[in-house]
């Protein structure tokens, strides 16, 4: 049996400053991709981080998703 799908997603771009976590513009916020578990996920995460490494305001971030995800909060959402 296959293990549960885990959403991940690998997001990254330019901080304002390396001492917080505000990006210095959010439309230019990398959506690296969306994986089915933590391993894929560092991967991505991995290749992102050692290819901007001459770049020291950028920075990668995995976001655990399924630990965000609440399919109680979709019926609010339709009903405004």
């Amino acid at each position: 049996m296959p293990d549960k799908q885990l959403l991940h997603l690998v997001i990254g771009g330019e901080l304002k400053d390396v001492a917080d976590i505000e990006f210095r513009d959010l439309h230019k916020v990398e959506f690296v991709g969306a994986y089915a578990n933590y391993a894929e996920a560092y991967q991505a995460w991995k290749g992102k981080a050692q290819a901007s490494v001459d770049n020291a305001h950028a920075r990668y971030f995995i976001i655990h998703a399924h630990k965000l995800l609440d399919p109680a909060d979709d019926e609010h959402d339709h009903g405004h």
